[in-house]
């Protein structure tokens, strides 16, 4: 500290020095951020080591959403390991059904779509020879002729890498049955376990692993109910409208449309992409731009009407929480990370939302 010519402390220098109270609550905030920060980062990391695990229990969890309304209702007639049973092989019975459907749809188009794509392309050809365009003739000869000849030259790398697929495929097999075993169970006694686990807690830390809990787990059907209703209704609206069109393979198309649907705001548009591409292929330039207007019109009719009416109270994100969600989660575990982005922040953000507005009673637990 300073001293003034009389022998008094110059308190105008000291005061220069110190912190200013908004760069203190700057600080305070920044270090528990920090400490937030870590602990997500940890969470993910721990996640990203048993990905497989992690992403069966999520398929159990939307498997559990998806049946348990089917479930308690057989449950009415006859007891809850039967209905369980019969919930489960219905849907096991209905996904093999669409998948049938597709393969005799494949079977039955394929030599006429092989013959429209032989067309299509030499359309293709010559409406990109013309103006504005004006590409060289051959040019999409030449191309498939360089495929031709990388795929001759690379025969090794490609048998390694389908026979990794088959690496993947036997993955995808262990995920499905873990998913179908813990579906099971979480049908059967899901509320005995999570109040078996609630059970393990502190008494004062009971009341809100409850709340979180009950909230969670609305949130999470809510979301998971409303993304099959909404992905169902683009389903049939690209499947009639490719159908009308006469576009081959519209019955893929609109499942492959359902599954997109999953991925919000970018999965429906990479669908109705692929679409796009089968019909300039097929049926030429005129009923590509159709499609491209359907892409549009399906996208504002789901942003504007459907997620409004049936996601509203399930998932309340700014849209630009949902792209950034959708973004980071394929950044962090590709497609799969995708389709948890959404619905695992929409959980986050209800649980958080359900602690704030009610606080921990400080004096007995719930149940008391």
């Amino acid at each position: 500290m300073r001293w003034s010519a009389g022998g008094t402390p110059d308190r105008g220098a000291g005061a220069e020095t110190e912190v200013s109270p908004s760069l203190r609550v700057a600080a305070a905030y920044g270090w528990r951020l920090i400490i937030v920060g870590a602990a997500v980062y940890a969470i993910f990391a721990a996640l990203g080591r048993f990905q497989l695990v992690t992403l069966a229990v999520f398929l159990a969890l939307v498997l559990t959403a998806l049946l348990e309304p089917l479930v308690s209702l057989l449950n009415r007639w006859m007891p809850r390991s039967v209905a369980v049973a019969g919930g489960l092989l219905l849907g096991i019975v209905l996904l093999f059904g669409i998948l049938s459907l597709i393969g005799a749809n494949v079977a039955g188009e394929w030599e006429g779509l092989r013959r429209e794509f032989v067309g299509g392309v030499a359309r293709i050809e010559r409406w990109l020879e013309g103006p504005p365009f004006r590409l060289r003739a051959g040019t999409l000869s030449d191309l498939q002729a360089r495929v031709s000849r990388f795929v001759s030259s690379h025969r090794a790398s490609l048998i390694s890498t389908a026979l990794s697929g088959v690496g993947q495929l036997v993955e995808v097999l262990t995920v499905g049955v873990l998913a179908l075993f813990c579906a099971v169970f979480f049908l059967h006694s899901g509320d005995r376990m999570w109040g078996w686990f609630g059970g393990q807690l502190p008494g004062r830390g009971r009341h809100p692993v409850r709340l979180a809990g009950r909230a969670a787990w609305v949130t999470f059907t809510g979301y998971t109910r409303g993304i099959v209703v909404v992905a169902a209704i683009n389903a049939v609206l690209v499947g009639v409208t490719l159908f009308v069109l006469g576009v081959p393979l519209a019955v893929p198309l609109a499942v492959l449309e359902f599954f997109a649907a999953f991925i919000p705001l970018v999965g429906s548009p990479i669908a109705l992409a692929v679409a796009a591409v089968v019909a300039l292929a097929a049926k030429g330039p005129l009923v590509a731009v159709v499609v491209v207007l359907l892409i549009v019109a399906i996208g504002q009719i789901e942003g504007h009407v459907l997620h409004p009416l049936v996601m509203s109270r399930a998932v309340r994100l700014h849209p630009v929480v949902v792209a950034l969600s959708v973004i980071c989660g394929s950044v962090t575990a590709g497609v799969p990370g995708a389709v948890v982005a959404v619905p695992l922040v929409s959980v986050a953000w209800s649980v958080y939302g359900v602690l704030r507005a009610h606080p921990r009673p400080p004096s007995t637990p719930l149940g008391r």
